[in-house]
């Protein structure tokens, strides 16, 4: 974690359509913007970094990752700094180049911005194999103390879906898309106040005949997402570490606990997707 955690977003989209149609696109779209936005009226300094996983896809964990990894669990676990010396041959070396910058990416945000899709009930393959490049062994803890490096690190999860899974519908317990996350970013250290859940569900009620029905609590869904997605990117902008509340549940659709969302095709999300690589893209 870098010691400016209010100066930098790192922002994942994961879902596979690409296009103006996708939702979660759209809604992570709208909180960089607004957060950036928000920096540059408190003339405040920021690193922004985007990272569009459809369009430049994280490789999936091969022998050489797992060799390597491995090697460093024996070693007693050791910061990414040290990874290097345990590197046994080119396989391994290619491995650990693929690797190390997202770890860095992560380690260096105050913020991680994932837009995350349902796709058949739980969360792209895209974002799954980020998520196991990152896990490496030892990569969010400190050395010597065992200390989670994430511990002050804000995650907002912008997740979508088709159909209705929240709490008290009949497909609540299909839903392995936020509970995972959650349990995820937990165990990386993340603190359960830090992780904020954005839903839109009913998605697909304008393109599905059988889901008509539930166009007018999609739209409602989609304005109370849209609400809390800038209430949250506001409230990120105090730089402490933590949120001071504005985000933390606008029209229940923004919470510690969980937001109402959809089914397992998603609209994914689309529209103005920041025109930025996933590199610094830009400074206050």
């Amino acid at each position: 974690m870098t010691e400016d955690v209010r100066a930098s977003l790192l922002h994942l989209d994961s879902g596979a359509d690409g296009s103006d149609g996708s939702v979660s696109r759209r809604l992570t779209a709208l909180f960089a913007r607004t957060w950036r936005a928000r920096h540059d009226a408190a003339g405040l300094q920021y690193e922004y970094r985007y990272r569009d996983l459809a369009a430049d896809p994280v490789p999936p964990l091969d022998s050489a990752y797992c060799a390597l990894g491995r090697r460093v669990e024996r070693h007693g676990f050791c910061p990414p700094d040290g990874v290097a010396a345990l590197i046994g041959d080119p396989a391994e070396r290619r491995a650990w180049a693929l690797t190390r910058p997202l770890i860095d990416d992560v380690l260096a945000a105050g913020t991680v911005l994932i837009g995350a899709p349902m796709y058949n009930y739980t969360v792209p393959a895209l974002l799954k194999a980020w998520i196991d490049r990152v896990s490496f062994p030892g990569a969010f803890t400190a050395p010597g103390t065992r200390a989670p490096l994430l511990a002050a690190t804000r995650v907002v999860v912008v997740a979508t879906r088709g159909g209705s899974y929240r709490p008290g519908t009949p497909r609540a317990a299909y839903d392995f898309q936020t509970p995972y996350l959650r349990a995820y970013f937990g165990k990386q250290g993340v603190a359960d106040a830090n992780v904020r859940v954005i839903s839109a569900e009913s998605t697909l009620a304008d393109l599905v005949p059988h889901l008509a029905g539930h166009r007018a609590q999609a739209a409602a869904s989609l304005a109370a997402a849209r609400a809390a997605v800038v209430a949250c990117a506001t409230d990120d902008v105090d730089g402490d570490g933590t949120w001071t509340g504005a985000g933390a549940g606008s029209g229940g659709a923004s919470s510690g606990g969980e937001a109402p969302l959809t089914s397992a095709a998603d609209a994914d999300g689309r529209n103005g997707r920041p025109r930025t690589p996933a590199r610094p893209a830009g400074r206050g």
